[in-house]
């Protein structure tokens, strides 16, 4: 087990590395940030001068190893445009996106899962025709269409919920179920699948063959055994949510890392950009190692 662990690790500081060579050369190839940020009026003699304290005239690799090295302590410089440290504007940011996708995540889990679940038990009734529905018109509903609709309908229209801001608990509804309508259907339709899969296997039979409760049956024989593709999605669904909510940050104006991000590639923010790709590209590793350590807890098998 622990070797596993020691050898995913390794192979995750790999993957960051490279993610760092791979958006470092990008945003260098994309565009100067002096030609953006300097104004129009300052003399061309003091451009020299803001490119020197920007670090823009070091040679590239300089430029790399300075970032790598800094990063690691949790230096990434100060913004270009915000002229504040990096650390502390992503790091603001990201509190705000990581609360919106884990309410989005905890919100798909107690929604999708029980639907999935009761379609597969009741399958061929109207439930699982119902719940099949729903699923499809979920992948169908692109999120910025449905955000829009749920502003107009609960927020102007009944004055229920808030349309914009950071400010409470009802400032999250909106954007959380907007941001999660379509990993929904997702897990609906793959609980449902795994379930009609597991149900039908030689094992539930007998258990059921036992006289074991149906309540028993269900929730700790399938739902455990069929529960491994449905954590997978769901790992994945919350590390692409903390990175892919720009649409959803800027219909509700949710100050998250989202919409600093698209702020940051127009003013060609080389300091925040590297930033929010690491920390992304870091959640993202993080998460899908604590996936492999979940199905060791769901799957005694794998630990061996």
């Amino acid at each position: 087990m622990w070797h596993f662990i020691a050898v995913r690790a390794l192979q995750a500081v790999l993957t960051i590395l490279l993610v760092t060579v791979v958006v470092f050369v990008i945003t260098r190839i994309s565009g100067d940030p002096a030609k953006l940020l300097i104004p129009p009026e300052v003399p061309a003699e003091e451009v020299p001068k803001y490119r020197e304290a920007w670090g823009l005239n070091d040679p590239l690799p300089m430029q790399y190893l300075k970032f790598v090295t800094n990063a690691a302590t949790g230096d990434f410089g100060n913004s270009y445009r915000y002229d504040v440290p990096v650390a502390d504007l992503v790091w603001k940011r990201l509190q705000s996106t990581a609360k919106l996708a884990v309410a989005a995540v905890v919100l798909t889990a107690a929604v999708a899962i029980p639907l999935g679940v009761a379609a597969a038990v009741y399958r061929g009734t109207a439930l699982d025709a119902l719940v099949r529905v729903l699923a499809l018109a979920g992948q169908a509903i692109p999120s910025f269409w449905l955000g829009l609709i749920l502003v107009l309908v609960f927020a102007i229209q009944l004055h229920w919920l808030p349309a914009t801001g950071n400010q409470n608990w009802k400032s999250l509804v909106l954007p959380a179920i907007t941001l999660s309508s379509f990993s929904m259907a997702a897990v609906a339709r793959l609980t449902r699948s795994s379930m009609l899969d597991v149900l039908d296997s030689e094992y539930i039979k007998l258990v059921r063959a036992k006289g074991m409760p149906e309540r028993t049956v269900i929730f700790k024989h399938a739902l455990r055994n069929a529960a491994i593709p449905i954590i997978t999605v769901l790992g994945l669904q919350l590390g692409g949510l903390i990175g892919g909510s720009v649409l959803v940050e800027t219909i509700f104006s949710w100050p998250g890392i989202g919409q600093l991000s698209v702020d940051a590639v127009f003013a060609a923010d080389y300091a925040v950009i590297q930033a929010i790709v690491l920390v992304g590209s870091i959640s993202f590793v993080v998460i899908n190692l604590l996936i492999d350590l979940m199905y060791a807890v769901v799957d005694p098998r794998i630990r061996y």
